[in-house]
């Protein structure tokens, strides 16, 4: 069977980022930009795919009030979380997808962030008429070394961070 890169579209492309507090309804949340990526697709199906973020493009959506806004997207990028100075990007590599049907999938990757590489899986829903591919999941980013506050443990800041993602060519 004939592979296709299909390069995707960045600007139509996102992640939508969410952190949580531990004991607290709430958080903050904001977008990130994709710099550049692509979809394997063998056949009719997605089979793979490599996808490089942003990380000097996060954002937060939340926080109006601009000198909060710009505090917290400066820590974000600070050596407390994403040390975006050292480590600029991040990268999703799609390993493997078992389709359950036409249009929703398992899909099993590595992700990078901060130099470090964990295998990850998520269940995603492809739309070959939109040319997009849509996913919602959570990490712990303890397993990526994003140890901000993790030790105190009073209630501050949930380990799980979530992402709303859509990819479009």
């Amino acid at each position: 069977m004939v592979q296709e890169k299909l390069p995707i579209n960045v600007s139509k492309s996102n992640v939508h980022w969410y952190g949580y507090y531990t004991f607290y309804f709430g958080g903050h949340d904001g977008d990130i930009n994709f710099k550049k990526g692509y979809f394997l697709k063998t056949g009719d199906v997605i089979t793979g795919g490599e996808f490089v973020i942003d990380m000097n493009s996060i954002t937060s959506t939340d926080i109006e009030n601009p000198k909060a806004n710009k505090g917290l997207v400066n820590h974000l990028k600070n050596e407390d979380f994403f040390n975006t100075p050292k480590h600029p990007e991040a990268k999703l590599v799609i390993t493997s997808v078992t389709y359950h049907d036409q249009t929703h999938m398992k899909v099993n990757a590595n992700l990078t962030i901060k130099g470090i590489t964990k295998s990850i899986d998520f269940q995603a829903e492809v739309n070959f008429a939109k040319k997009q591919m849509t996913t919602k999941f959570k990490i712990d980013r303890m397993r990526w070394g994003v140890n901000y506050n993790s030790k105190m443990r009073d209630g501050a800041i949930s380990d799980a961070v979530g992402f709303e993602v859509t990819l479009s060519l």
